[in-house]
């Protein structure tokens, strides 16, 4: 499973080269970013995840920028932002407005979501007023992500904050539980 997993991550080089990374320099390139250990590799998996979730955008370049300041594994938080993708995009934000709007005490019902959160493959039909048509798609987007609001934002850290937390004691008892396992060979092959 774990030389599976190191095929998946990236390469040095792929990441260097990467136009949206680039901008970090040789700083990214230190090898106790790269090095595969289990407190680096669980760290780093945590930070994709959070950011995976926590935004929809620039999600590996801030990963791999965190990733830096907190020396964590790098390829692990680029493998990591990718628990969330533009495919589920709707149905996570649309889980992360649903419990945020819980965790305010505000009504959740389907039928009231805000239009982005259903636009995008979404089945629920919203009854909300339709957008002027007249104004830019990025106008009639922010005024949807206001709609959307607080409970979203509360939504999404919670997200955030949950599945990130599960991810670094995942990885990290998966490695530790790895290392038992090998050791018990080991030692069951001397005797």
């Amino acid at each position: 499973m774990f030389d599976r997993l190191r095929q998946w991550m990236p390469t040095k080089e792929s990441v260097a080269h990467n136009r949206w990374l680039r901008w970090m320099g040789p700083s990214l390139l230190h090898p106790r970013l790269w090095h595969l250990s289990r407190r680096g590799v669980a760290l780093g998996a945590a930070i994709g995840v959070f950011f995976a979730f926590i935004t929809p955008i620039a999600q590996i370049p801030l990963s791999a920028g965190a990733s830096m300041l907190l020396r964590a594994n790098v390829p692990a938080s680029v493998v990591g932002t990718l628990v969330n993708t533009p495919p589920t995009f709707a149905p996570v934000y649309f889980g992360a407005w649903k419990v945020g709007s819980w965790m305010l005490g505000e009504s959740a019902r389907a039928a009231e979501a805000p239009a982005i959160l259903v636009e995008v493959g979404h089945p629920v039909r919203t009854t909300a007023p339709p957008l002027a048509s007249g104004k830019p798609w990025w106008e009639r987007w922010q005024q949807q992500l206001a709609r959307a609001g607080k409970p979203l934002m509360v939504g999404a850290l919670t997200f955030s904050v949950v599945f990130s937390t599960l991810a670094y004691f995942t990885v990290s008892g998966v490695w530790h539980l790895r290392v038992r396992i090998k050791r018990r060979r080991r030692t069951a092959s001397r005797r």
